[in-house]
């Protein structure tokens, strides 16, 4: 189906930072897969420990208990500050986990129709039901009618939070994405998590946080809310997570850690050996290497390379972000730029029309680093 607007190109192998197409061309990856290939691509410990599991078992049901997916979850508890963990393939059914988390605890507190406070601006994923927490109106357009009981805010704005508690009483929780990825890279002031979490606190409202694209290290901390000291009550989890093997989780604490029993969701591919075989080689070598500094440190090189080569170019809104999520705003379309880059050898991303997106592996080397920076900021000042 014609569902996606592909480049030409058709890439054969990939090792560390660099893709290799078809025809022998060298690329460098400054995209990872949209967040997915944090370890870069082939990674020997993922590798190894997939080639090991697939020798093994790849797939059993969730009617069994399977301890890979035991250890995952433990490891995830402990890395999170949460109390458990539901398992499936994507972003966008972690999200699903997550919804349904708010609705039962609506419910629970005897709401017949509860709402979720999402904000303008966000991408939860694709479904139906994430579709309808999503922000933008072109990826929405034709799936009407869409789920109800969401309310939209404005992203960064604690007044709309308030008025919306004074003045609606169905409101289980609030979903949000402590970055905003599609949206543009979108930055929270650096006290509105911790205004959100209150605002929750005050009126009983699940705190529900969107880390698809900022956790597994890429913002710095393991997840982008340990910038804040806060802890949410749901936080999602996917890409980063399995460098590439399909795997989402909903973690859940407190009173949302209890509210998903036996028989009200379920997932058949879920957790399975495989996927979680993955994600622990994942976790061992994020740790291991230190990559949550990495990324930080790494992040700063490439925002001060760029703040420095593009400081006197007209078109330059903004440069921001957290880590290795980077967002470079012009203020013209420049979704050509991503045609132009591939054919210098490098990938990147646009999103939001005027917003390039950097979210390359957290393994690349200083000089690496700068090569990126070289080749983008050319491109940009010849745009």
């Amino acid at each position: 189906m014609a569902a996606y607007g592909r480049l030409p190109i058709a890439f054969e192998k990939g090792d560390g930072v660099r893709l290799y197409d078809i025809n022998g061309k060298e690329y460098i990856d400054a995209i990872a897969g949209i967040g997915v290939c944090g370890l870069g691509h082939c990674h020997p410990a993922v590798t190894q420990a997939v080639n090991k599991q697939v020798s093994r078992l790849v797939h059993t049901s969730n009617m069994y208990h399977i301890p890979l997916q035991e250890q995952l979850a433990a490891r995830l508890c402990q890395l999170s500050g949460m109390e458990n963990c539901f398992f499936s393939n994507s972003g966008a059914e972690a999200n699903e986990a997550a919804l349904k988390i708010a609705r039962l605890h609506g419910h629970k507190k005897n709401i017949d129709a509860p709402a979720v406070i999402v904000m303008e601006g966000a991408f939860h994923g694709r479904t139906l039901a994430t579709l309808s927490a999503t922000s933008n109106r072109k990826v929405r357009a034709g799936f009407e009618p869409l789920v109800s009981g969401f309310i939209r805010a404005p992203f960064n704005d604690m007044e709309s939070l308030r008025n919306i508690a004074k003045n609606n009483q169905t409101v289980a929780a609030v979903m949000l994405e402590p970055i905003q990825g599609e949206g543009g890279i979108n930055m929270p002031n650096a006290d509105y998590l911790a205004a959100v979490r209150k605002i929750c606190d005050d009126n009983q409202w699940l705190l529900i946080l969107d880390e698809i694209q900022t956790g597994n290290c890429r913002t710095g901390k393991y997840f982008n809310y340990q910038h804040f000291d806060i802890l949410p009550d749901v936080v999602t989890s996917a890409k980063g997570l399995g460098n590439g093997i399909p795997i989402g989780v909903c973690m859940a604490a407190n009173q949302a850690a209890e509210a998903i029993q036996a028989g009200s969701h379920g997932s058949t591919y879920g957790g399975n050996p495989l996927a979680c075989a993955a994600a622990l080689a994942v976790l061992d070598t994020l740790e291991n290497d230190n990559l949550a500094q990495r990324a930080h440190d790494l992040g700063q090189r490439i925002k001060d390379g760029l703040q420095q080569a593009l400081a006197e170019y007209d078109y330059l809104t903004e440069i921001r972000g957290q880590g290795l999520m980077l967002g470079i705003e012009l203020n013209k379309p420049c979704i050509e730029l991503m045609k132009l880059a591939a054919e210098q050898g490098l990938l990147i991303n646009v999103t939001a029309e005027k917003v390039i997106r950097l979210l390359p592996p957290l393994i690349l080397s200083d000089q690496e680093a700068d090569g990126i920076v070289n080749t983008l900021s050319k491109l940009i000042i010849a745009f």
